[in-house]
């Protein structure tokens, strides 16, 4: 006897926007963004390649939902790292949030080094937010407006040069990635500190003596 509210084996899940993006996500965290293909989408979806173009626009399309996606779960990874936290732990928890994002999300990652965000107002912002979860973490420390600016960007691009050479083959043995990373960090908050305006020590100019 079949169960009354049992579905029918036959039952499907529409296909929408929203599935087709989860799918290619999913192939590309999976088996890598290369791999990622409208050909493997559709096949995984159970449908015809044409059935997709009713949902995205192409494959262009598909990698720039993907690049937006990673930015804002990258956002959101952030922000709940650091919860709680200020100064150098909130600095340290952020990048920890980083990196565990990366594993995580390889593909929708890669994704983000994959298309272009200048002249695009939505993958802009997300990169804004991106930098504003940096800037917040900053509040422990005395800094200008300016230099909480140049912090954050700093941050951003030594987590993800880290992240980026971690995920691939850049940290050969015999050097330790986790060891190296907390030297990073270590690196990083020092130069924060010395931003502080209650540090006592002056900011260089940038100009030559």
């Amino acid at each position: 006897m079949v169960a009354r509210n049992a579905e029918p084996s036959t039952a499907r899940r529409p296909l929408d926007r929203t599935r087709v993006i989860a799918t290619a996500a999913d192939i590309a965290d999976t088996h890598g963004l290369s791999n990622m293909t409208l050909t493997r989408v559709a096949d995984e979806l159970g449908v015809r390649q044409p059935a997709l173009y009713r949902h995205i626009g192409g494959y262009d399309d598909l990698l720039r939902s993907l690049s937006l996606r990673g930015r804002e779960l990258l956002a959101q990874r952030l922000t709940d790292a650091a919860v709680g936290l200020s100064g150098d732990d909130s600095v340290a928890a952020v990048g920890h949030a980083w990196r565990a994002m990366v594993r995580d999300h390889p593909g929708i990652y890669a994704a983000t080094d994959r298309y272009p965000c200048a002249g695009d107002a939505e993958l802009e912002a997300a990169v804004e937010r991106v930098l504003a979860v940096l800037g917040q973490t900053l509040r422990g420390y005395d800094l200008s407006e300016e230099d909480c600016v140049h912090a954050a960007r700093t941050m951003r691009s030594a987590f993800h040069g880290f992240s980026h050479l971690e995920s691939g083959d850049g940290h050969p043995l015999p050097h330790d990635p986790e060891d190296t990373f907390e030297h990073m960090v270590q690196l990083l908050c020092a130069g924060i500190q010395r931003l502080s305006r209650g540090s006592g020590v002056p900011a260089s100019s940038g100009k030559g003596s």
